[in-house]
């Protein structure tokens, strides 16, 4: 009992120590995440605090510890666009967007408008304290600039197998979660110049496979309204893709490293009537360079979820500047999910929002 006990302590001091070290670049334009979902979509991107199913897996694993009950994830399909994707695409475009000699060739006839497109899935069993789940993720963004005369190109195809664990400590006071995930990555963060004649992924992209790992904490005071301070240390000591070279393209470069980032937050969970709880959080990311950031609203997530007889869901929240809404319909098998979000893809002197909208149905037992 003694070693265990240490053990879960020496992971605690861990996550501490980590929340005060660790460099981090200072990001201008849309800051990639590994995992964004559409239930902090709809609370302003903050969920570090108040995760509390199997995407705990993908963003806080201490939320692990407050799962009640085994939870199977058979297929969860979530899929995202930009409001901007419709006034740049049309119905004959759609055969067009999805290479990107089509997709450039389709947003040169409407210059400067940014397109967004994500697909994710994350079939997953989970139960208090454990989980393990598959992540697919296919996200695309990009623009044809008129003032640089160049195609901007964010891609990302990531899957990864994730494993995780929750300590609880003083009868869950305490919840200390660590997640471990293998990682295969193609991206593609390039200006290409319009002069380039051909460009697909395969000849554009970086490939490799990597090992990552997060470590989250929770604390929640035993006290009225839950209040609640928790963070999370993503990709620990950095994540490189040099493990192997990849499983779908032969390229000659690897992806870049993931820096390690952590993110702060609190979160107060009120019981408003015998059916009607209510969730309200704020948190700021990336807390270890914060005093090196010029615009830290970029970094500012703040919502709130009412919760009707664990059947509706409404939210509301602030993504960086830009406000944020979501609802939610779930019964013991099915969910189904919608928000829109506004995301910052400007400069730290020049803001710019995307607005976008995001949809999720899961079939669960």
């Amino acid at each position: 009992m003694a070693n265990k006990f240490n053990l879960k302590c020496g992971i605690a001091t861990a996550v501490a120590l980590a929340i005060v070290s660790g460099p981090q670049r200072v990001r201008s334009a849309e800051i990639f995440e590994f995992y964004t979902g559409v239930r902090q979509l709809g609370m302003g991107g903050a969920y570090t605090a108040v995760v509390n199913d199997e995407t705990s897996l993908l963003t806080n694993p201490a939320g692990l510890g407050k799962l009640r009950e085994a939870t199977f994830t058979l297929a969860d399909p979530e899929i995202s666009g930009g409001l901007n994707n419709t006034a740049s695409a049309t119905a004959s475009d759609l055969s067009k967007i999805w290479n990107l000699n089509g997709l450039r060739e389709t947003l040169n006839r409407s210059k400067d408008k940014h397109w967004h497109t994500k697909f994710q899935a994350f079939p997953s069993v989970v139960l208090p304290n454990f989980g393990i789940g598959l992540h697919a993720k296919y996200s695309n963004d990009a623009e044809a600039r008129s003032a640089t005369n160049d195609f901007r190109l964010d891609y990302t195809n990531d899957y990864a197998l994730v494993l995780g664990y929750c300590f609880r400590l003083f009868s869950g006071i305490v919840k200390i979660g660590v997640t471990g995930r293998a990682v295969n990555r193609v991206e593609i963060h390039k200006d290409i110049p319009q002069s380039q004649p051909d460009i697909t992924v395969e000849n554009q992209s970086s490939e490799g496979t990597g090992v990552a790992a997060d470590v989250g904490m929770i604390l929640t005071a035993p006290v009225a309204w839950l209040p609640s301070l928790a963070g999370v240390v993503r990709d620990a000591g950095n994540t490189s893709y040099t493990l192997k070279s990849g499983m779908f393209y032969n390229t000659q470069t690897r992806p870049q490293d993931t820096k390690q980032t952590i993110d702060a937050g609190f979160s107060v969970s009120p019981i408003l009537s015998n059916r009607v709880r209510m969730q309200v959080t704020a948190e700021y990311h990336n807390v270890q360079t914060a005093s090196e950031e010029k615009d830290h609203m970029r970094r500012f997530h703040a919502g709130l979820e009412f919760n009707f007889a664990d059947f509706f869901f409404l939210r509301g929240g602030m993504n960086q500047r830009y406000w944020t809404t979501g609802i939610e319909l779930a019964t013991e098998r099915f969910q189904l999910q919608a928000a829109t979000y506004g995301e910052e893809i400007g400069t730290d002197t020049r803001p710019r929002e995307d607005r976008r909208w995001v949809g999720k149905f899961s079939l669960r037992f």
